[in-house]
């Protein structure tokens, strides 16, 4: 079993102490105080874990982004338009050349 730390315990009986009913015994504050321990332990057991998660989503995206590098793919489009283009400006910079 995972042993709680004493700040934590500190803590918890401070939460509990803060919320002692008149009339209430030092050992249900005592019991009170344990169960606010467990809650906190459980909860920084899901941050861990949710953490880890966080991490291997990251370290998995990572690689993927390194292994995968981008292929830019020419759609017929712009296969099609690109050589016309190129006539055009050819074009005008010999016309403009010339009229120099």
């Amino acid at each position: 079993m995972n042993k709680i730390s004493e700040e934590t315990q500190e803590k918890a009986m401070k939460v509990a102490k803060s919320t002692q009913r008149p009339h209430q015994t030092k050992e249900q504050t005592k019991l009170i105080a344990q169960g606010i321990e467990k809650g906190i332990a459980e909860y920084k057991k899901q941050q861990n874990k949710k953490s880890r998660e966080r991490d291997k989503a990251r370290k998995a995206k990572l690689k993927y982004t390194v292994d995968k590098p981008e292929v830019i793919t020419v759609t017929k489009l712009e296969s099609k338009l690109l050589p016309w283009i190129l006539l055009v400006i050819s074009w005008i910079g010999f016309i403009t050349w010339v009229n120099l």
